[in-house]
């Protein structure tokens, strides 16, 4: 006799099978977009910067296992609630005191390997992008202020004209007078950071990256554009009446296009730099510390070491 599978198990494997030839259709037919998880970025897939495949793989992974067990709550929760619903012949209350000592412990355990996973990933992600090379191909110098940005070529001892307040924000063809910074693809650029008055925060969006400025204390971030084209840029840190003005333009170029940009900067008489000490008072930041280094950082140096000795 040939045992026969039940129709209760038959239409279980269908409605699975269902199910996941849906979820194959639905993932299958999601925009770049969705598949970066709406972050900003190009529509062909191409990456921006070196970092940007990792900053969008762990936003879209932790929103995907959040959205999986979210899922999971709810159908549980709701399951729980049919389930166990008071018949129209039931009587009286139920038990009010009841151990279940291994689901209690799922409930502790699961929830701790939850946090701990994503703390792993989110730590192993945030050191990769905070890794400094010892000797970056380029070396920008960004100095914030009330409204605007003054950029440095620190290598090739040059500027940009001082930045001007955007007062046409929002207005058609408000981008072109927008302070400008270049810098050449492939190159691993070294971004140091100063504010000559409150908090500001260096932002382009498209890099999906940001980092604070603080008055009197410099700090950096690495990178390697990928990727030629014109990026927008903001300050993210809310910096006083007109912070939404505080906008320029950054433009990552060939290397000859850069090169040449240097040279009729050069031309134009753009030498030097224009520092921190420059602030609206025209006296110099007395506790800022006279360094070009830019405070604790992972280096590659200290990375190896680290690995030799993480309880150090």
């Amino acid at each position: 006799m040939i045992p026969q599978v039940p129709k209760r198990a038959r239409r279980g494997r269908r409605a699975a099978a269902a199910g996941l030839a849906l979820a194959t259709l639905v993932l299958a037919g999601c925009t770049q977009a969705q598949q970066r998880g709406f972050l900003p970025g190009p529509d062909d897939g191409q990456e921006v910067t070196s970092q940007t495949e990792r900053i969008t793989n762990l936003w879209v992974g932790s929103w995907s296992v959040l959205v999986l067990v979210g899922l999971i709550i709810w159908g549980l929760t709701i399951w729980c609630a049919v389930a166990y619903r008071r018949r129209k012949n039931d009587k009286g209350f139920p038990i009010q005191l009841r151990y279940h000592v291994p689901l209690e412990l799922m409930f502790t355990l699961v929830p701790v390997v939850m946090v701990l996973t994503l703390f792993y990933f989110t730590q192993r992600d945030a050191r990769e992008i905070e890794m400094h090379v010892a000797e970056p191909d380029v070396t920008v110098n960004i100095v914030a202020k009330q409204w605007s940005w003054d950029f440095n070529y620190v290598d090739e001892n040059v500027h940009e004209p001082a930045g001007v307040q955007s007062f046409a924000t929002g207005e058609p063809g408000a981008a072109e007078a927008l302070p400008e910074l270049w810098v050449p693809v492939d190159q691993t650029v070294e971004f140091r950071l100063d504010s000559r008055d409150v908090i500001h925060s260096f932002w382009v969006v498209d890099f999906l990256y940001k980092k604070d400025m603080m008055p009197g204390h410099t700090t950096s971030f690495q990178v390697t554009p990928t990727r030629i084209g014109e990026y927008s840029g903001k300050c993210a840190e809310l910096c006083g009446e007109y912070h939404s003005d505080m906008l320029f333009t950054l433009k990552v170029v060939s290397q000859e296009d850069y090169d040449a940009h240097m040279e009729e900067l050069r031309q134009q008489g753009y030498e030097g730099q224009l520092g921190v000490d420059l602030n609206r008072n025209e006296e110099e930041w007395s506790m800022r510390e006279k360094h070009d280094d830019a405070g604790p950082r992972y280096t590659e140096e200290t990375a190896t070491s680290g690995n030799e000795g993480d309880d150090q």
